[in-house]
């Protein structure tokens, strides 16, 4: 057996995923952005909402991510809760970068972009500090997982 190659771990069922996310939307919307969003911790992810334009429709698509801070930009993937397909929010962020994010604290615009090359590389492992079975999800997938970076504007 190969130790290096990475093991798949278990992902939640499709359908759990969904609600949670649902939820966590939800419970955002309902007290008015009190609960739902928290800073990132060493060794700890926080979570944002990102809103968007959507590609087609033009209208303001909302979405709760998981990030970390690298200097004054939010670093978040683009992983579709590991399974194949890009998430709706990514395709909506390439079409139009300018997006919003809110923070636990307050929010602000950002512009969106892939990180590449080195960048990719260094953020991917700071995941990996992060997620320890970060490689083995993303194994899962058929397609390179991105790494998003969203930069103040």
């Amino acid at each position: 057996m190969d130790d290096k190659k990475p093991k798949h771990p278990r992902v939640p069922p499709r359908w759990f995923e969904r609600a949670f996310w649902s939820s966590h939307r939800w419970l955002y919307r309902s007290t008015g952005g009190r609960l739902g969003l928290w800073r990132p911790k060493p060794g700890k992810w926080g979570t944002l909402r990102l809103t968007t334009i959507g590609r087609r429709s033009g209208a303001e698509r909302s979405v709760m991510l998981g990030y970390f801070e690298d200097g004054a930009n939010l670093v978040t993937m683009a992983m579709n809760g590991w399974y194949d397909g890009e998430p709706a929010w990514w395709l909506n962020l390439q079409a139009h970068p300018e997006a919003r994010v809110d923070l636990k604290g307050g929010g602000h615009p950002v512009k969106g972009r892939a990180a590449q090359g080195e960048e990719r590389s260094r953020l991917w492992a700071r995941w990996g500090e992060i997620d320890k079975g970060l490689d083995g999800y993303a194994a899962r997938r058929s397609t390179e997982t991105a790494v998003v970076v969203l930069e103040p504007v």
